[in-house]
């Protein structure tokens, strides 16, 4: 608490003065009370919540040995590649046809991927994408492609997802 704390003068007689008072602040009760308050604060505050994407996985069947044919009129293959870059192309790599897609690149964003995508799906209502990121020669995607990735499918709601390859942390 506060105090005053007075002085007296030893002398005698003579003209009475107002005493001078000196004042004493004791902060303990304050310091505490601000603990208290950062205590309290800290204890119920509420940390960032991480952010999660929902993917829906299907079961797999004991039973099935090949996988679920894809029709190449439906596919859209997605390669993520080094330096931020998307290739795509529309159809499967079939071996066995002699005629290669034309593989095309873009980049990852509004004017990008998702672009392409939005167009395919105006073409083909569902479309199957086949995402896969690949390493070559030493260059590979990074996890954060992937992430990238996956945003852009839910922005463009794609139902079908299929994934492949291999991914560098």
């Amino acid at each position: 608490m506060a105090e005053i704390q007075q002085k007296d003068s030893g002398k005698g007689g003579g003209k009475k003065r107002a005493k001078k008072a000196s004042t004493k602040i004791d902060m303990t009760p304050m310091v505490d009370l601000a603990f208290l308050l950062l205590t309290f604060f800290m204890l119920t505050t509420t940390f960032a919540k991480p952010n999660v994407m929902q993917l829906t996985m299907p079961v797999k069947d004991k039973n099935d040995e090949h996988p679920t044919e894809i029709k190449a009129s439906e596919a859209v293959t997605i390669i993520l590649g080094e330096d931020d870059k998307v290739y795509y192309y529309f159809g499967l790599n079939d071996p066995k046809n002699a005629q290669k897609p034309e593989l095309k690149v873009t980049n990852y964003g509004q004017n990008g991927i998702r672009q392409v995508l939005l167009t395919r799906k105006q073409q083909q209502p569902e479309p199957v994408i086949l995402i896969k990121p690949y390493s070559y020669e030493g260059k590979e995607a990074r996890y954060k492609n992937m992430v990238d990735i996956l945003d852009e499918m839910n922005i463009t709601s794609q139902k079908k997802i299929r994934f492949g390859g291999h991914l560098q942390s």
